[in-house]
């Protein structure tokens, strides 16, 4: 079927459906086609929370999608393949999580949203790479014990006096194998380029940064500077965006290996699948979800202070 078939079919289901379609700034670029929202993955829940839609299609990766589902429990939630899973939010679950707590009691745990339900439900409140600063500082607390990320965490800490972050031992594989030795092997080669750079990447790394935040912080830095050449130190879906919508600017992926395979799962034809058939359903138990709302919900009342 030809791109412009499946793009009216799918907007034909979507209509028939009552559905909206979220894309992660990580997918493919096709997907942007067809989706209502694209952006980070708690901007999209909190989109699809806001709509009338009775079927909300997520592409990107599990955790994604169950968010959706406890911020939209009357919705139901499709994700085009089960397998579209995440390797730091695997590196955690409930009993481990409660493990962690038990080695560090009456200390607040800050979840990093990149996580499972089970997770969050265990949690005090969530944060995002956007604003977990500002999630750390609210909780006055001189320490606070921070999942999955191990270098987000550290990042938090670089950023504020006094608060001692113990962080565990997880993280992203793609920002976390990114070295110093290829910043600066970048920076050899394009000495005029501003470096951008998540925080999920080591201390080491972001220590090079001119701009450390979040994908949409990184996004909204590029377009708003004067600098022409940019490298780009998160996942390539960021450039592939950032190549589309700032043409007279060029951008740099930090080095090849930069790709996320489970957000680059989707194409097209699995978004016009799973609306046609309601493949698969994403469910959460209404005890953990309600657990979970109530961090997230604690993180977003953060933001609008």
């Amino acid at each position: 079927m030809e791109q412009k078939d499946l793009i009216s079919k799918i907007n034909n289901l979507k209509k028939e459906k009552n559905a909206i379609v979220l894309a992660h700034t990580y997918q493919n670029l096709e997907i942007d086609e067809i989706a209502d929202f694209s952006g980070d993955s708690l901007y999209l829940s909190r989109q699809a929370a806001k709509t009338d839609a009775d079927v909300i299609v997520f592409a990107g990766v599990y955790f994604m999608a169950e968010t959706a589902k406890i911020l939209s429990p009357q919705k139901k939630v499709l994700l085009p393949s089960l397998s579209a899973g995440c390797d730091m939010a695997d590196k955690i679950n409930l009993l481990q999580l409660r493990d962690f707590k038990s080695k560090y009691p009456d200390i607040p745990v800050v979840c990093y949203v990149n996580s499972a339900a089970e997770v969050k439900s265990e949690s005090d409140i969530c944060c995002t790479s956007a604003n977990a600063v500002n999630v750390v500082k609210s909780l006055n607390s001189p320490k606070v014990l921070f999942v999955p990320d191990k270098n987000l965490g550290s990042y938090v800490e670089s950023q504020l006096d006094g608060v001692e972050v113990i962080t565990y031992p997880g993280y992203c594989p793609i920002h976390h194998n990114i070295t110093v030795g290829d910043i600066k092997r970048q920076k050899i080669l394009h000495p005029d380029a501003g470096i951008m750079i998540h925080p999920e990447c080591t201390k080491e790394v972001t220590a090079l940064a001119d701009f450390v935040g979040s994908t949409t912080a990184i996004i909204k830095a590029v377009k708003e500077s004067s600098l022409k050449k940019f490298i780009i130190v998160t996942e390539k879906g960021v450039v592939d965006r950032l190549r589309r919508d700032c043409q007279d600017k060029e951008f740099v992926l930090i080095n090849d290996n930069a790709v996320c395979k489970s957000m680059k799962l989707f194409h097209l034809e699995d978004i016009y699948r799973s609306l046609l058939n309601n493949e698969y359903e994403v469910n959460v138990d209404e005890t953990i979800a309600q657990k979970a709302r109530f961090a997230i919900n604690r993180m977003i009342n953060v933001n609008a202070n």
